[in-house]
C-alpha cells in the first residue's frame, strides 16, 4: 500500500487507530516582515558597488562614516524587494550610539518576533539556533547597519537569504563565513558633482561648473556632506556656488577627513538655521531612542505640533534629518554628533519632557490592556482611557515604541525612572522580553529605592524576581522576594510567597510550597487572586498525591476566576487531579473544554495535549501536538517532549502538522 498526499493538505496525521486529536497551529498569522528605512532622496552613480552586489551572499560594506554605505544597502535591497518574499529584516547595530553598540541577542529577539515568533528564549546560543531554524528556506534579506564586530554580526546571520553588513571596518573574519567584501571609498568629483546636480538642478550647476567642482572636492566625496550643500543651495536659490566655495575654504578645519568634511558643512549649515529649527536640531538630538515622531519632539521643544512638524519637514529638506518612516524621524549618527556638540541650556529639561512624554503614553496604554491592575504610580490618576480604541491597539503601540520606552528609562530621572518602568509590565509579559525586562527592572528597583518608594520598590522587585526565575537566575530572585517580605504589604508579600512557592517546587519540595501558597491566599482578598492561590495550592496537593483535596481546591479555583484563559488552565490542572484519582472520564471531558480555552496560547495548550496523551491509548499523536507548540526545539520542556516520543518510537508513519508561516 502506499500512501501519497500533495498538494495544501494542511494537519495530516497518519496511524493505525487514531482517536482524540486535536491540532492547533503556535504560529502566528503574521505579514512578511518588510523593515528598510526609506531610500536616500539623492542616491547617484555607484555602479561598480551596486554591480559587486549579489543575491544570496553575505556582504561587507565598509568605509568611512557618511561614505554612503547605508544608502548603498537600502538602494539594491529596495530595487529587489520583490526577490525577497519572506521579508527583508533591519537592525541599526549601533557601533557609533551613545549608548553602545546593540546585543546580538536583542536584536534576535526583536527578528524573532517580526517572523512571528511569540515564546523566545533567554540565551544567545538558543535564539541564534531557533532564528536558524525559522530562516531555513526562507527567501529574505537582511540589512545589518552599523555593526562594530564580527562577534556581534555572527548570531544574527540566517541559514538562507541574502545578508548585507555596512561598517567602517572591515570586519575581516566574516571571511570565515563565506563573507564577500566590497570597499565603498569617497566619491570621485565627477559622481560628487552628478549628486549636486541632482540637488541644485542642471541649469543651475551648470552656471557655475569650476565652483560646482571645487565645492565637490571641498567635501570630500562623501554625499552626507553634498546632500547637506546641495539642500542649502536649493532651499536658496540666490547663494552660489562660490559662496560655499568661499566659506567652505574659510571654516576648513586643519585635519582634513571625513569628520572635519561633514563639521565644516554642517556648521555652515546650522547657523543658517531658523531658531525654531536650530532649536529642534539641537535638542532632539538627545531624544533616548532612534527614531521619533512629532509628538514627542513637539513635547521636547514645547511648541504646538503644526509648527514643529514643518520644521522638521524643513530639516528633512535640508538633509539635516532623515525620514523613518511615516511621520517618524531620524538623525544619521555623524548629525547626532555635531547636534549633540551644541550646547543648549534646556537640553536636561528637554530629555525630562520626552521621559514624561512617553510615560504618559505608555500608561494611556496599559489602562487598556489591563484596566483592572493595581497601581502606584501618580501618572494614573490624570490619564486618559480612551486614546486606544482596542487592547491589541494598546499592545501595538507599546510593541512599536519599545526601543524608545527601555532607553527613555534608561535616560530619565529617578522619579520617572520608577515610574516608566511599572506599564511596562504587560509588554514584558506578553512578550518573554527578558533581558529588556531585567535591565529596566533593576534601573527602576535602585530608583524607587532612591525616592523612598517602598511600595514601588516592593512591586518592582517582584516582577524582576519572575524574570529572573524564568532565566533561570534563581537565586538572585530569592534574594529579590525576601526583600519584600520585609515589607508590610499585604499585596506585594502574597506575590512574593507565591513566587517563593514556584521556587519551592522547582526544587521539588512541594511541602514547603503548600505552605507558602496558603500563607499567600490568607492575605489575598479579590475573587481573582484567590483563584489564582487555590490553583497553585491544588496543583501542590496534586503533587503529593492528596488528590481528593487537590480537587476541591482546584474546583474552588475554577469558580473563582472570570478569565478564560485562567479558567482553562484551572481546567488543566484539575483533569490531571481527576485522572491520578482514577476518573479517567471526567478528566477527558474538562481536557475537551480546556482545548478552546487555550487555542490562543500555544505553551499552555502543550499541557492539555501532554494530559491527552497520558489518556490516550497511543500518546504519540498528542505529544507530537505538544511539542508543535514549541517554537525553540532547545527548549526543556520541548526536550523532554521529545525524549518520550523516543521512548515511544519516535513519530515513525506520523506526519505532524505544518506550522503556518
Amino acid at each position: 500500500m502506499k500512501n501519497v498526499v500533495s498538494g495544501s493538505a494542511g494537519n495530516v496525521v497518519q496511524a493505525g487507530a487514531v482517536r482524540d486529536v486535536h491540532f492547533h497551529s503556535s504560529w502566528r498569522e503574521v505579514p512578511a516582515p518588510f523593515q528598510l528605512p526609506p531610500v536616500p532622496r539623492f542616491f547617484v552613480s555607484r555602479k561598480a558597488e551596486l554591480a559587486a552586489l549579489r543575491p544570496g551572499e553575505l556582504v561587507v560594506l565598509s568605509g568611512p562614516g557618511g561614505v554612503g554605505k547605508t544608502s548603498l544597502a537600502l538602494r539594491w535591497l529596495q530595487d529587489r524587494r520583490s526577490a525577497f518574499p519572506d521579508g527583508q529584516l533591519y537592525a541599526d547595530l549601533g557601533a557609533h550610539a551613545a549608548a553602545g553598540p546593540v546585543a546580538p541577542e536583542d536584536v534576535l529577539e526583536w527578528f524573532l518576533h517580526a517572523l512571528g515568533v511569540t515564546d523566545i528564549p533567554p540565551q544567545l546560543s538558543r535564539r541564534t539556533a531557533l532564528f536558524r531554524s525559522v530562516t531555513a528556506r526562507r527567501q529574505l534579506s537582511v540589512l545589518l547597519d552599523n555593526a562594530v564586530s564580527a562577534a556581534q554580526v555572527r548570531p544574527l546571520l540566517p541559514t538562507s537569504g541574502t545578508v548585507v553588513v555596512t561598517s567602517r571596518w572591515r570586519l575581516s573574519s566574516l571571511g570565515l563565513d563565506g563573507a564577500r567584501f566590497v570597499d565603498v571609498a569617497p566619491m570621485g568629483v565627477d559622481e560628487s558633482v552628478e549628486l549636486l546636480e541632482t540637488v541644485v538642478g542642471q541649469g543651475r550647476l551648470a552656471r557655475e561648473f569650476d565652483a560646482a567642482q571645487e565645492v565637490a572636492r571641498l567635501c570630500g566625496g562623501l554625499p552626507i556632506a553634498l546632500s547637506v550643500v546641495g539642500a542649502r543651495l536649493s532651499t536658496r536659490p540666490r547663494r552660489t556656488f562660490s559662496r560655499e566655495v568661499v566659506e567652505l575654504r574659510d571654516d576648513r578645519l586643519p585635519a582634513l577627513d571625513e569628520s572635519a568634511s561633514v563639521r565644516s558643512v554642517l556648521d555652515l549649515s546650522y547657523v543658517d538655521l531658523p531658531d525654531r529649527q536650530a532649536r529642534l536640531y539641537r535638542l532632539c538630538a538627545w531624544h533616548p531612542g532612534s527614531t521619533f515622531d512629532v509628538s514627542v519632539a513637539a513635547a521636547m521643544v514645547e511648541e504646538p505640533e503644526y509648527d514643529v512638524e514643518d520644521a522638521l519637514d524643513d530639516l528633512v529638506e535640508k538633509s539635516l534629518l532623515s525620514e523613518a518612516g511615516d511621520d517618524r524621524f531620524r538623525f544619521h549618527d555623524l548629525l547626532r554628533v555635531h547636534a549633540r556638540g551644541k550646547a543648549d541650556p534646556a537640553r536636561t529639561t528637554a530629555v525630562r519632557r520626552a521621559v514624561e512624554w512617553y510615560l504618559a503614553r505608555a500608561v494611556e496604554a496599559d489602562l487598556v490592556v489591563a484596566p483592572d491592575r493595581y497601581r502606584t504610580g501618580p501618572a494614573y490618576a490624570a490619564a486618559r482611557r480612551d486614546v486606544y480604541s482596542s487592547p491589541e491597539e494598546a499592545k501595538r503601540w507599546l510593541a512599536y515604541e519599545r526601543e524608545n520606552l527601555v532607553r527613555a528609562v534608561e535616560v530619565a530621572p529617578a522619579d520617572l525612572r520608577w515610574q516608566l518602568c511599572e506599564p511596562l509590565w504587560a509588554l514584558f509579559v506578553h512578550h518573554h522580553l527578558y533581558a529588556d525586562w531585567i535591565s529596566t527592572h533593576r534601573l527602576g528597583v535602585a530608583a524607587a529605592g532612591e525616592c523612598g518608594e517602598l511600595l514601588a520598590q516592593a512591586r518592582l522587585r517582584t516582577r524582576l524576581a519572575l524574570a529572573l526565575i524564568n532565566t533561570g537566575a534563581v537565586d538572585e530572585a530569592v534574594a529579590e522576594l525576601e526583600a519584600v517580605l520585609a515589607l508590610d504589604d499585604p499585596l506585594s508579600r502574597s506575590t512574593a510567597l507565591t513566587l517563593l512557592g514556584r521556587v519551592s517546587r522547582e526544587r521539588g519540595e512541594p511541602e514547603r510550597a503548600l505552605v507558602l501558597y496558603r500563607e499567600a491566599l490568607a492575605l489575598r482578598t479579590r475573587d481573582r487572586g484567590r483563584g489564582q492561590a487555590r490553583r497553585r495550592i491544588g496543583e501542590a496537593l496534586t503533587e503529593l498525591g492528596r488528590y481528593a483535596e487537590a480537587i476541591v481546591e482546584l474546583e474552588l479555583a475554577e469558580s473563582l476566576l472570570t478569565d478564560a484563559i485562567e479558567q482553562a488552565r484551572a481546567r488543566t490542572f484539575l483533569a490531571r487531579a481527576y485522572r491520578l484519582a482514577g476518573d479517567r472520564a471526567r478528566a477527558r471531558a474538562l481536557l475537551d473544554s480546556a482545548l478552546e480555552g487555550l487555542s490562543r496560547s500555544p505553551v499552555h495548550l502543550a499541557d492539555v495535549h501532554l494530559e491527552l496523551a497520558d489518556l490516550a491509548d497511543d500518546p504519540r499523536p498528542h505529544r507530537l501536538a505538544a511539542l508543535a507548540c514549541y517554537h525553540d526545539e532547545t527548549d526543556p520542556q520541548a526536550v523532554r517532549i521529545r525524549a518520550l516520543l523516543d521512548q515511544d518510537g519516535g513519530a515513525a508513519g506520523m506526519i505532524p502538522q505544518c506550522r503556518e508561516r
